[in-house]
């Protein structure tokens, strides 16, 4: 079970953050310990309160969210961050998968999706919302192009990575040393061509969504 966890909404539309607000408090036992508007705002929320979670939109008054993004995962590394937006342009999508989000969600979805995301995120797992991966996997190419180069201590690596697994993790339930899986992460990545843990995740999603 997901372990009662400090949630900050930031979205200019004070109609979305009281709407996700409440949903949250009536259906779990999160804390929304905070509200922001702006970025500015956001970063001070961030390092005041360090959340374990930020539901981050991507247009804000003072700035682009995903630069926002980057700014707070510098602030506080251990905070997840969803982004929760109306845009599912995929230029838009690849390049916040690439500053570090460990979701993205369409402001569309209904109530018990977005509450799962939440948990999910929250126990380790990358979410992308269903319509913005048909985009990515309409793409075949993406996951071709490196389906022959891992081998199978690599996939199986990759398998747990994308569950969200630390090295640890993984070394324990592969009776590997801790340094061996990391360097084996350091390759897996390098070979499917991501810069980082979540970009991995979703290339595995991706893949599974092909078999």
């Amino acid at each position: 079970m997901t372990r009662r966890a400090k949630i900050l909404l930031v979205d200019d539309h004070s109609v979305v953050t009281w709407g996700i607000k409440s949903l949250i408090e009536r259906n779990t036992d999160h804390i929304v310990c905070g509200e922001a508007q702006n970025l500015y705002d956001a970063y001070e929320l961030v390092e005041d309160l360090m959340p374990e979670l930020v539901l981050l939109d991507i247009k804000l008054p003072d700035g682009d969210g995903v630069a926002g993004l980057r700014r707070i995962k510098k602030i506080s590394p251990a905070t997840k961050v969803i982004m929760l937006t109306a845009y599912a342009e995929e230029d838009i999508v690849q390049e916040t998968l690439k500053a570090g989000a460990n979701g993205y969600l369409l402001k569309n979805i209904d109530s018990k999706t977005i509450l799962k995301a939440i948990n999910d995120v929250l126990s380790g797992k990358m979410v992308v919302d269903k319509s913005v991966d048909k985009k990515h996997i309409s793409d075949n190419s993406f996951v071709n192009k490196h389906e022959n180069i891992l081998t199978q201590q690599e996939l199986k690596i990759l398998q747990l990575v994308a569950t969200g697994k630390s090295n640890k993790d993984i070394a324990e339930e592969c009776f590997l040393a801790e340094k061996t899986v990391r360097n084996y992460v350091s390759k897996i990545l390098s070979k499917i061509n991501v810069s980082n843990r979540t970009e991995a995740a979703l290339y595995w999603k991706r893949k599974k969504s092909l078999d």
